[in-house]
């Protein structure tokens, strides 16, 4: 590695140490598999999404009726995102209303 790539590989850590996250809007474009659009700049595949047990979709059968005890991520939802330091995977924090 010459000098001028660990310059620079520094100076990218200095970076990313003084923005280690970034507060991002999306949109869920699509569910199966999961994908979400970021500002009407690029789309998230699953793979880069972190998806916290609360906008996942839960529901019972009781008595043969189904009962939706949670609502999962739906097309057209709007979410807020966390981007996490190095930029390579996003927490979907919440829906926005």
């Amino acid at each position: 590695m010459s000098l001028v790539d660990l310059i620079k590989q520094a100076s990218l850590g200095a970076v990313e140490a003084a923005n280690p996250v970034a507060v991002l809007f999306g949109t869920v474009t699509k569910t199966n598999p999961l994908e979400v659009n970021v500002d009407q700049r690029f789309t998230l595949t699953s793979e880069f999404l972190i998806v916290p047990e609360q906008l996942t979709g839960y529901q019972v059968t009781i008595d043969g009726q189904n009962i939706i005890i949670r609502r999962g991520l739906q097309t057209g939802d709007k979410v807020l995102l966390l981007r996490m330091q190095g930029g390579h995977r996003y927490v979907i924090l919440d829906r926005v209303v």
